[in-house]
Order: C-alpha cells, then sequence, then structure tokens
C-alpha cells in the first residue's frame, strides 16, 4: 500500500490531495488569507451572555460572533482566566507554570453568567471552523498538537490514545513522560508514539512547549481579536496527522511549499526527508497524477461503484442520505441474496472513502440494497466499520435496521467540501446553442498565428481538452509539427481536463496566460 501526498499551488492558497494506491481519499483547499481554522487560539471578547442556552457568544474577529457552550469552558477555566489577567497586566509571568497556583475545578452543572461577563477577554481555542450560517465553535480547553503528543495547560494527567491496545507499551509511555513533563501540563499521547524511543517523545514535547512559551509572549501585547497561537498550515497538519512508514512520496510544484514541507518533514521525521519533492514536468501537476479526472467523476450526485453499482448521494440541512444501486450487476451472481451482499460490501468501500473525501458529518442515512440473512448484515456492519478505520473524524456506526437502513455520526470541524462536476457551455452559457465546435481547431489557429506575427510572442503552450490534445498532436505530421514548419517556432501542446472542449488558453515560458492584444 502506498501513500502519497500531491500538493498544487494557486493564485488563491492550494490544493492539496491524498492518495491511497493511486486512488484519492482526501481533498483540501488551503486559502490563503485569514481563516478561523482548527486548532487556532484567540483572545477573544465577550459579547453576549445568553442564560437560557448556557453560552456565550465571543468576537474573534469572524463576520460572525463564535459560539462557547458552558460545557466547552473546561474544569480548568479559572485558572486560564486568571493566568490571562496576570499576562495581560504584564506581570512578571513566564510559560512555565511550576510556581503558577492552580484554581479550583468549576462546577459541572454550573451557569455560563458564573463564569463570563460581557466584555470581559478571554483565550479561547477554535474546536470547529464556520459552517454554513453559523460562526466558529470555541472552546476553553487548550491543547496544542504535535506529531507524537497533545500539551494541555494547567492540567495534570496523562492520557494515552486507545488505538495503542498493548498494555505495556502503554505503561512504559505513562511512564516515560510522567517524568519529564513539566508541572501542571497535561499530556496526550498520540497513536503514532507507539514504539517511539524518549528522544523523539522529548523533542517533540520540547516543541510543544516552545509554542506555548512563544503565544504567552504574544499575549502580552495581544489585543482583542489577535491569534496568539495559530494551527500550522493544512497541508503540515496533514503530514503530522497521517505520516507513516507507508509514505512514498510529497510532491509539490510550488518552491516555497516544498521548503516549508521539507523544514517540517526534517523537523518531525528527518528519515523522511528524501521523499519530499518538487514537481517539474510539463504537464500540470493534478494532471499528472489523474486527480483532475477523479475529482470530476467522485464530487458528483452519482458516484461509480467497482462491480457495476453506483451510489446517490443527496444532501440535506439536518442529514446526508446515500442511496446504494446494483446497476448492471443484478445478473452477475448466482441469487439475489449474494447480488445483494456483493453489491453492498462494494458499496460500504466507496461510501467510506465518500464521507472522509467530501469530510460529510452530521448523520449519514444509507439504504442498503435488502438483505435476509442475519449473518450478511453482521458482515457488512463488521466490513464498513473496518473500511472506516483510516478515517481521522470521529464516527459512530449503528448495525442494519429492520428496514435495511444504516446510520453513521461522523464529526465534521469543517465546512463540507462540495466540488461542481457540472459544467455550463462556455460557448452557450446555458442556453443549449453553440457555434459548431469542430470550429475551435480554426480558432486556435488564427489566435496563435496572431500571437506569433503580431505580438511576436514566443515560447508558447497552449492548453486545451483531452480530445483537442490527440488532434494536435497525434499522428506522423501532426497540426503541432504544421505549426513548426508554418512558423519556424516550435509550439508546446498540453492537455488540461478541466477545460471544457471549446475553450483553451495560451501560456508564456512561466506558465502565465498570454492576453490577446486587439487593435
Amino acid at each position: 500500500m502506498s501513500n502519497d501526498l500531491v500538493i498544487n499551488s494557486t493564485q488563491n492558497g492550494c490544493r492539496i490531495a491524498l492518495l491511497k494506491n493511486k486512488n484519492l481519499v482526501e481533498f483540501h483547499y488551503d486559502e490563503s488569507g485569514d481563516q478561523f481554522t482548527v486548532g487556532d487560539i484567540y483572545l477573544g471578547t465577550v459579547k453576549k451572555v445568553v442564560p437560557g442556552l448556557n453560552a456565550a457568544f465571543i468576537d474573534i474577529g469572524y463576520e460572525k460572533d463564535a459560539f462557547l457552550h458552558y460545557l466547552d469552558l473546561g474544569p480548568k477555566v479559572s485558572s486560564l482566566n486568571k493566568f490571562t489577567k496576570l499576562v495581560q497586566r504584564r506581570r512578571n509571568v513566564s510559560g512555565k507554570l511550576d510556581r503558577f497556583k492552580i484554581e479550583p475545578d468549576i462546577n459541572k452543572l454550573g451557569k455560563i453568567n458564573q463564569v463570563l461577563t460581557k466584555n470581559q477577554q478571554i483565550l479561547v481555542q477554535v474546536v470547529k471552523e464556520p459552517i454554513s450560517t453559523k460562526g466558529p465553535r470555541l472552546s476553553c480547553e487548550l491543547s496544542i498538537a504535535g506529531r507524537y503528543l497533545i500539551l494541555v495547560p494547567f492540567a495534570n494527567g496523562v492520557s494515552i490514545s486507545k488505538k495503542i491496545p498493548d498494555s505495556r507499551e502503554r505503561k512504559r509511555l505513562e511512564r516515560l513522560l510522567s517524568s519529564i513533563k513539566p508541572a501542571n501540563f497535561g499530556i496526550i499521547i498520540r497513536t503514532v508514539a507507539d514504539g517511539k524511543e524518549v528522544a523523539a517523545l522529548d523533542r517533540d514535547l520540547r516543541n510543544l512547549l516552545k509554542n506555548w512559551h512563544d503565544g504567552v509572549k504574544k499575549l502580552r501585547t495581544a489585543k482583542p481579536r489577535d491569534k496568539v497561537i495559530g494551527e500550522m498550515n493544512r497541508a503540515s497538519s496533514i503530514l503530522r496527522d497521517v505520516l507513516n512508514e507507508s509514505f512514498d512520496s510529497i510532491v509539490t510544484d510550488d518552491a516555497k511549499i516544498h521548503k516549508e514541507v521539507k523544514d517540517f518533514i526534517d523537523k518531525i521525521a528527518p528519515e523522511k526527508s528524501k521523499i519530499v519533492k518538487k514537481y517539474n514536468g510539463k504537464s500540470k501537476l493534478f494532471e499528472n497524477y489523474g486527480i483532475e479526472k477523479q475529482m470530476k467523476s467522485l464530487f458528483g450526485q452519482t458516484v461509480s461503484v467497482a462491480g457495476g453499482g453506483y451510489l446517490v448521494i443527496e444532501h440535506t440541512e439536518a442529514l446526508h442520505v446515500i442511496d446504494v444501486n446494483s446497476g448492471n450487476k443484478s445478473n452477475a451472481e448466482t441469487d439475489q441474496e449474494t447480488t445483494a451482499l456483493t453489491v453492498n460490501l462494494h458499496a460500504a468501500r466507496e461510501i467510506a472513502r465518500q464521507l472522509r473525501l467530501r469530510d460529510m458529518g452530521g448523520i449519514i442515512v444509507i439504504d442498503f440494497i435488502d438483505m435476509r440473512k442475519a449473518e450478511n448484515k453482521k458482515m457488512l456492519f463488521k466490513k464498513i466499520k473496518e473500511f472506516m478505520k483510516d478515517d481521522r473524524s470521529k464516527f459512530t456506526v449503528l448495525p442494519l435496521t429492520k428496514f435495511g437502513l444504516m446510520q453513521i455520526t461522523r464529526q465534521r470541524v469543517r465546512p463540507e467540501l462540495t466540488i461542481s462536476t457540472q459544467e455550463t457551455c462556455p460557448t452557450c452559457q446555458g442556453s443549449g446553442k453553440i457555434n459548431a465546435s469542430i470550429l475551435v481547431s480554426d480558432q486556435v489557429e488564427e489566435n496563435l498565428q496572431h500571437l506569433l506575427k503580431k505580438q511576436n510572442e514566443k515560447h508558447i503552450t497552449v492548453a486545451v481538452h483531452p480530445f483537442l490534445y490527440a488532434y494536435f498532436t497525434k499522428g506522423l505530421i501532426s497540426e503541432r509539427m504544421k505549426w513548426l514548419f508554418k512558423y519556424n517556432k516550435w509550439v508546446g501542446v498540453e492537455q488540461d481536463s478541466s477545460l471544457a472542449i471549446t475553450e483553451f488558453k495560451f501560456l508564456n515560458k512561466e506558465g502565465d496566460i498570454i492576453q490577446l492584444e486587439t487593435a
């Protein structure tokens, strides 16, 4: 099994694709600019306390106030508030908490107005990004995530991931971290820490403590809405969470991102430094890895499933509904029950992939093909949990109901990703009438002649739909070869499946679009 991370730089940020055995399993779009990313810690201001909801609305700079419920304050919020005030008053308070007196825990059944008041400044952490019409969701239980550990200020315990099953390893890690962690800091040991040496764990802990100390320094002069501790960019956070021995390559087409990723890998896993590569190919990065084509086929309302079946995915405000259909698979097996089981198992694998790929959250209801045998229903229930084991989001799967429905709840911390797979005709703009598409080759020829003869452009590359690419490049004496004889200049041709069949663009040596000058 191979894992590849492909990072494509765009004008507004970068597109990040995680491939498993060349198949797209995660896709993220990391926009540049001010984003309210999960893990970011802000100095917020209490705008409104709502006793009826037992919650408060906090201003952290988003257009809508963020939501903070009493249960998300955490038991140590009194210590956090006390520490925040001391630092802001510029008392001689450092990031070390060994001399800081921890306040008593707040009452679990208390009220929000007993802890917060209007216009109070408070340190908060984003736990859910703005989704739909809602602002960010916040927590006061601060935590700073690293490669192997999570640092929790104002706590004292050592917790271990339940996914580390070996009792001897759990005791080793607990004993080890208890001996090196600073006073009044809690530690959560992540699954990837299993079997790691003390040097790697200690290095990770030092990095986390440095982030905390830097944040405390920033807090001294911070103003309301300021970000005190920022989560790393999306690409680095994915690497931190999923990087393991099965990773074969991390490829990017941007020099700056290449340096950032390489520096990050050198810090968290120096032995993996060689897998970070800079892409210098002629075709576009996502085109080269077949990602553009996969995105077009995977984000539609209907998704094909191995073996001939297909899924119909509907999104509503309340929940997501997935209908499983057998398609042309119905005649491939000996009986109806075997057909239903085969299609359902193929569908379960694709559904697990779709949930992760689209980052679907909330309630998901799946209408599988009806099966009569109890053992087949149990097998399907077991398999879908197995297919979802690599999902980093928290989820719960319930067994099939008597109506053949399966219910899944899945945590969503960022807006669901939707990509339009329906194209508006660039010529008719949806009217249903276009000029003859065969004329597009003539239009390319006319524009090319204008660029070479009138604008005297050099090093031209024309990007076209794959069908046009074949037309211009195939054959012993191809159209591209004729251009060479006619203009005495070599014209590059690259295929771009994101373009419609009647679309094309001319690029210069740097990859920028060449505009046609009009008289």
